[in-house]
């Protein structure tokens, strides 16, 4: 038994879809939990086992948990947690609790980047983060933790501004060079190690993408994608506070992301070296005209 936590997400619902599909003809089943399961495919839904509620809730878990596997962990974006803690370690530990009680064998968690820096400490959401790997590997589970750099998927927030303006804003420096994956390739990378389970023992997995990209390198790709200019404003960490205070973010959330981003800048992204076995295969190019190209248009 495989249990999935947020399917209705970016990777979750990936991730689903590849299990669905592997899985088919396999004695192999598959079980998510889901606050609300109308949002699953009604095709879905007829294929795996539905647990309702939140993965954060012990009794939720338990129904979830029991004779499991393997499980894919995600902590869901709280904007009004009270802390970056509570948000990660917090949201995560009547799950770590589980994994003992029920003898859980595999877990597989996305987590991010950053582990071993020097500015690991001081991330905000990705120092929560990593500190939620640890709770976890505590538990003495064989662990994997999915360690990404930021989402190309992170610039379908900006669909209208790249549409209407031509301008995409994020706080790094225009010519800072940083790995970059496709949250589908994160998804991949998941369903391989639920899968195979032969592995042990706790670790990471980076997911790198192809290469590393500027924010000027990622205009010009958008640019020529696109058939028209696209450009980079490079965004103040005021700004940036004042948008997520706007779309109703919490304060330990806005410091947590600002944290993060600032970190981003000083290298967090930057420790882990490119090997065949941390490179994914979906190129910034590819992913703009596979999947933001249909989005603006949309």
């Amino acid at each position: 038994m495989i249990v999935i936590t947020t399917p209705t997400g970016r990777i979750g619902s990936r991730l689903l879809d590849l299990l669905l599909n592997e899985t088919s003809g396999r004695d192999e089943e598959l079980r998510v939990i889901v606050r609300d399961p109308d949002k699953l495919p009604g095709t879905v839904r007829n294929h795996v086992d539905v647990i309702t509620g939140s993965h954060g809730d012990a009794e939720v878990i338990d129904r979830a948990f029991a004779d499991a596997d393997a499980v894919f962990w995600v902590a869901p974006v709280d904007r009004r947690a009270p802390s970056v803690e509570a948000a990660y370690s917090g949201f995560t530990r009547a799950a770590a609790k589980a994994l003992t009680k029920y003898r859980v064998g595999h877990v597989v968690g996305v987590s991010a980047l950053g582990r071993g820096t020097a500015v690991a400490g001081h991330a905000g959401l990705v120092t929560a983060s990593l500190a939620m790997d640890d709770l976890i590997a505590s538990t003495g589970v064989a662990y994997r933790a999915l360690a990404n750099p930021s989402f190309m998927d992170n610039l379908l927030w900006q669909t209208d501004s790249i549409r209407d303006d031509g301008v995409f804003v994020d706080t790094v420096a225009a010519d800072r060079k940083a790995p970059m994956a496709a949250t589908q390739d994160i998804a991949a990378a998941a369903a391989h190690l639920v899968l195979d389970r032969s592995w042990t023992g706790t670790g990471e997995v980076p997911v790198l993408g192809p290469e590393n990209l500027s924010a000027d390198d990622m205009a010009r790709t958008l640019s020529d994608v696109l058939g028209r200019p696209v450009r980079y404003e490079r965004q103040t960490y005021d700004a940036l506070r004042a948008a997520l205070a706007g779309q109703g973010a919490g304060e330990a959330f806005v410091e947590g992301y600002v944290d993060m981003m600032r970190s981003k800048d000083e290298g967090l992204d930057d420790g882990v070296p490119r090997s065949p076995g941390a490179v994914s295969p979906t190129s910034f190019r590819q992913w703009c005209e596979e999947v933001l190209t249909p989005a603006i248009r949309a």
